[in-house]
């Protein structure tokens, strides 16, 4: 039997993993599209060119490259996402583990199972997994990434994460 805490914490990431799914319904509305489930033992998660090499992807739906999509990230202990910024704005999840977020000029907000957070476009942030992190990262137009300094100025992917 679970307790009204534990009750409490499962009916809040339900809901806060329907409003994730829900933002990314933009292109699940595709009615050529089969039904899908997958559970996380059965993704294939591979290296994202421009990212560190402690991160790992796996598509779940859409292609950034093109448009809105919905991706499951895998991150080790101590990786950092530097300093960056999208085009479009960005939903995220946390699955399992603890993360850091910053927005530029703001404190770091510590992240743990079922938080959710939402960055606007042309926000500059950064992500570091404190440890083990598994997140939905839901895009809301195609996905692109531009690493900037400490004074802001656009950087390549290479120098940014030689730093790392």
């Amino acid at each position: 039997m679970q307790t009204p805490k534990r009750k409490y914490r499962f009916l809040l990431m339900a809901l806060i993993g329907s409003l994730c799914l829900a933002a990314s319904g933009a292109y699940a509305q595709d009615s050529s599209q089969a039904p899908m489930v997958k559970n996380l033992t059965q993704q294939q998660f591979g290296p994202v060119p421009g990212y560190p090499d402690c991160m790992r992807a796996a598509g779940l739906q859409g292609d950034p490259s093109k448009g809105p999509s919905l991706l499951l990230l895998r991150f080790k202990s101590g990786c950092t996402v530097p300093w960056h910024w999208h085009t479009p704005g960005e939903h995220l999840m946390l699955a399992s583990g603890v993360g850091h977020a910053q927005m530029k000029g703001g404190k770091v907000v510590t992240l743990r199972s079922g938080a959710y957070a939402f960055l606007p476009g042309h926000n500059v942030h950064m992500f570091t997994c404190v440890s083990r992190c598994v997140l939905f990262l839901s895009s809301d137009g195609v996905f692109d990434t531009h690493y900037v300094d400490s004074s802001g100025k656009e950087i390549s992917p290479a120098e940014a994460l030689k730093k790392n």
